[in-house]
C-alpha cells in the first residue's frame, strides 16, 4: 500500500472563521487507515471544532477535507455518516426513552435499504434483515461491556455504561473512521483502564479512530500519533513520546519561565 493510499482522512490548511474568531487557522493532518490518532491541547485550543468540521457540523471558511480520497465539501451530516464518519459526543445525545438494544438499531438503520414502508407491512426483505441487525446490534453491546442489559432503558443505565452504548450505536453505521469526544470524560480510573482496552479492540476490528481526550494518560497509553492543537493552530505533530519531549507542548501545557515573567 502506498502512502497515499495508507492515509483515510486529509485536511489540508482548513480555516474557520465564526465573525472575527478564528476557531481554526490553516490546519493540515492526516489520519491513516487502521491507527489511533489523538487530537489534544488545552481548553479553547479547537479539538471540538476539528471535530465538528470532520463531521459535518461546520463548513471550513478555507481549506479541504476528504475521505478515502472523496472531498466532505458541502455535503451534509447523515451524508458524511455514510460514507463512513461517526462519532460520539463530548455530552451524551442518547436515545433516553428507547432501550439499549433500540439506540443501537438507530446506527444501523443509517445504511438500511428497508424503509418505513418496508417496516410497517413487514415485506420479506425486512424480515430476512431485521434478525441480521439485531444479531450485529447485540454483538456491540457484548462488545462494549453493556451486553446484559439489551432491554434496559437508557436512560436508567448507569453514566458509564450510557457513554459505552454511545460507542455501540457509532460503531453501528460500520464506519471508516469513528471519532470520540471526551469518551473518558466522568470515568475513575478503573473505568478509563477499560475504556483504553476497548479503544484499542474497536482498532483490531479493522477500525480506524480519533480520539479527543483531556487525560494524558489515556492518551500517551492508547494513541499510535498525536496532534496539538493550541489557539485553533496545529503546534506538534508525532508518537506520545516524541509529543511528551516536545518543547512547543510543553510550554503549551505548562508554561514557560518567559511567559510567567511577561505575565508579572
Amino acid at each position: 500500500m502506498s502512502e497515499s493510499e495508507d492515509i483515510l482522512l486529509e485536511l489540508e490548511a482548513v480555516t474557520i472563521k465564526f465573525g472575527g474568531v478564528v476557531a481554526l487557522d490553516d490546519v493540515s493532518m492526516t489520519i491513516k487507515k487502521g491507527e489511533i490518532l489523538g487530537l489534544i491541547g488545552p481548553n479553547g485550543a479547537g479539538k471540538t471544532t476539528c471535530f465538528n468540521v470532520i463531521t459535518g457540523v461546520y463548513a471550513a471558511t478555507s481549506g479541504t477535507i476528504s475521505l478515502d480520497g472523496k472531498s466532505l465539501a458541502k455535503r451534509k451530516r447523515y451524508q458524511i455518516t455514510k460514507l463512513g464518519i461517526a462519532r460520539t459526543f463530548q455530552n451524551i445525545r442518547l436515545f433516553p426513552s428507547m432501550s439499549a438494544l433500540d439506540n443501537v438499531l438507530v446506527g444501523a438503520d443509517v445504511h438500511s435499504k428497508v424503509g418505513l414502508l418496508r417496516a410497517l407491512f413487514r415485506t420479506p426483505y425486512f424480515r430476512r434483515v431485521e434478525p441480521e441487525n439485531k444479531r450485529r446490534a447485540v454483538e456491540l453491546l457484548e462488545l462494549v461491556g453493556v451486553g446484559a442489559q439489551p432491554d434496559e432503558i437508557s436512560v436508567n443505565l448507569s453514566y458509564g455504561d450510557q457513554r459505552r452504548l454511545e460507542i455501540a450505536r457509532a460503531l453501528a453505521t460500520n464506519p471508516k473512521l469513528i471519532c470520540l469526544d471526551e469518551p473518558a470524560a466522568g470515568f475513575n480510573p478503573a473505568e478509563k483502564l477499560r475504556l483504553m482496552d476497548l479503544i484499542r479492540q474497536i482498532r483490531d476490528l479493522g477500525f480506524t479512530v480519533l480520539v479527543v481526550e483531556h487525560d494524558m494518560k489515556l492518551v500517551m497509553g492508547v494513541c499510535d500519533r498525536i496532534v496539538v492543537l493550541e489557539f485553533g493552530r496545529k503546534i506538534a505533530e508525532g508518537t506520545p513520546s516524541e509529543i511528551q519531549k516536545n518543547p512547543a507542548v510543553i510550554a503549551a501545557y505548562l508554561g514557560t519561565e518567559e511567559a510567567d515573567d511577561d505575565a508579572a
